[in-house]
C-alpha cells in the first residue's frame, strides 16, 4: 500500500473548520474506503509560532480563539507529499497583508522545486500567491476577496467563477473557490490518487459536494463605493434605486451634468465597471431576490428588474451566474427554513 502523506498548514489566520474537515476526512479514508492508496494528514505551523523554535505537539490558538494541535514545526515536516493551506482569514476590511510567513513562502517553494503537491482552499490563495508560483498562471479563491488578491498580486489570473483550477508543472498547483469548496478539492485529490469510486464513496460517506456550476451562482455583486468621485458616488446612489426604470443609464448621465463621454469614463475608473453592465449587476442582483422569495414566474421578474424582453433577461443572467434563472431558483429558493410551496 502507497502512503500519501499530506500536511495541512496552520497559522492564526487558519479557519479551524476547513481544516479539520480536510484532516478528517484524509485520515478516515481507509476506514471508508479500502484502496491502495492511504492518506495520512497532519497539521504542521510556522517554528516562529512557538517561542522555543518547535511547535510539535503544541496548541496553536487561530484569531477566532479556537485551539489547534500542532503535530509538527515547518522544520520537522520533511517528509511530505504535500500541503494544503486552508481558508485563512483576512481582517475586518477584508484585506491581506502580505510578507507575515516568510518560512512558509519559503517552505512552499521548496516543495514546488521538489515536485510535491501545492494546494489552496478558499483564502489560502492569498498566501500561496506570495510565493510567486502563480505568476503569469490562472488561479481561483473565494470570490469575496478578489480586491485584495488582485492589488497585492496583479500577476496572477484570477478567476473567481472557477471553483476548482491546477495549474503548475504536472498540474501540481491545485487551488478550490469558496469556503465550503474544500470538498471539490479533497474529491479531487482522492479521485486523482485513489480512483473516482472512492471519490463517489467518500462524497456519499460525508455528504461533501461538487460544486459543478462553480462560483458565479454564489457571487454577490459587490459594489465600489471606496473612491472619491461624488458624482460618480451620487450616480451609484441613484442606479441602486432606480434600475429598474427604463433607459436608466440615459437618465443618470444626465443627472450628472456631465457629457455622456466623461460620465461613462469617470464612472467606469472609479467603479470598475461600465455603466451598463454596472446596471446589469444591480438587475441581476434584484432579480435572484425575487427568485429566492417570491413564487413570480420569470417573466414577472424580468419585468420588475427593468427587462421588456424577458428572453434578453435570461441571456444576461446567464452571462453573469452561469445558470439560468429556473435553476437558480431551484438552488436557492429557501426563506429561512421555509421552502416556498410553489418553487419546483
Amino acid at each position: 500500500m502507497s502512503e500519501m502523506h499530506i500536511s495541512l498548514l496552520a497559522i492564526p489566520e487558519a479557519d479551524v473548520s476547513s481544516l479539520t474537515g480536510m484532516y478528517t476526512v484524509l485520515n478516515l479514508f481507509n476506514t471508508v474506503v479500502p484502496s491502495s492508496v492511504n492518506f495520512r494528514a497532519e497539521i504542521v505551523a510556522p517554528d516562529s509560532l512557538s517561542d522555543h523554535g518547535s511547535t510539535d505537539n503544541r496548541y496553536m490558538i487561530n484569531s477566532l480563539g479556537l485551539p489547534t494541535l500542532v503535530q509538527h514545526g515547518l522544520s520537522n515536516a520533511e517528509h511530505t507529499d504535500g500541503v494544503i493551506i486552508p481558508s485563512l482569514f483576512t481582517d475586518a476590511e477584508g484585506e491581506w497583508y502580505v510578507g507575515r510567513y516568510p518560512q512558509v513562502v519559503e517552505w512552499i517553494r521548496e516543495l514546488y522545486a521538489r515536485d510535491k503537491l501545492i494546494c489552496a482552499s478558499c483564502t489560502g490563495a492569498l498566501l500561496l500567491a506570495e510565493t510567486g508560483l502563480l505568476d503569469g498562471r490562472e488561479a481561483t479563491q473565494h470570490w469575496a476577496f478578489e480586491s485584495t488578491f488582485r492589488r497585492n498580486f496583479p500577476k496572477v489570473k484570477l478567476n473567481t467563477t472557477k471553483v476548482l483550477v491546477t495549474t503548475g508543472d504536472d498540474e501540481c498547483i491545485v487551488m478550490s473557490g469558496a469556503s465550503a469548496a474544500w470538498h471539490d478539492l479533497i474529491l479531487y485529490l482522492i479521485c486523482r490518487y485513489a480512483g473516482p469510486a472512492a471519490a463517489r464513496t467518500i462524497a456519499k460517506f460525508f455528504l461533501l459536494q461538487w460544486h459543478e456550476d462553480g462560483q458565479a451562482p454564489y457571487i454577490l455583486f459587490q459594489e465600489n463605493t471606496r473612491h472619491q468621485d461624488t458624482i460618480i458616488l451620487d450616480a451609484q446612489n441613484w442606479l441602486r434605486q432606480h434600475h429598474h426604470q427604463t433607459n436608466p443609464v440615459e437618465s443618470v448621465v444626465q443627472r450628472s451634468e456631465l457629457s455622456e463621454r466623461s460620465f461613462n469614463r469617470r464612472f467606469q475608473n472609479a467603479t470598475g465597471y461600465t455603466t451598463i453592465r454596472y446596471v446589469q449587476n444591480l438587475r441581476i442582483e434584484d432579480a435572484k431576490s425575487h427568485l429566492e422569495t417570491t413564487s413570480l414566474s420569470i417573466d414577472e421578474i424580468a419585468w420588475k428588474v427593468g427587462y421588456q424582453d424577458p428572453s434578453f433577461f435570461r441571456r444576461v443572467f446567464k452571462r453573469i451566474t452561469g445558470i439560468t434563472p429556473s435553476a437558480y431558483r431551484r438552488k436557492f429558493c429557501v426563506i429561512g427554513v421555509k421552502i416556498l410551496d410553489s418553487c419546483p
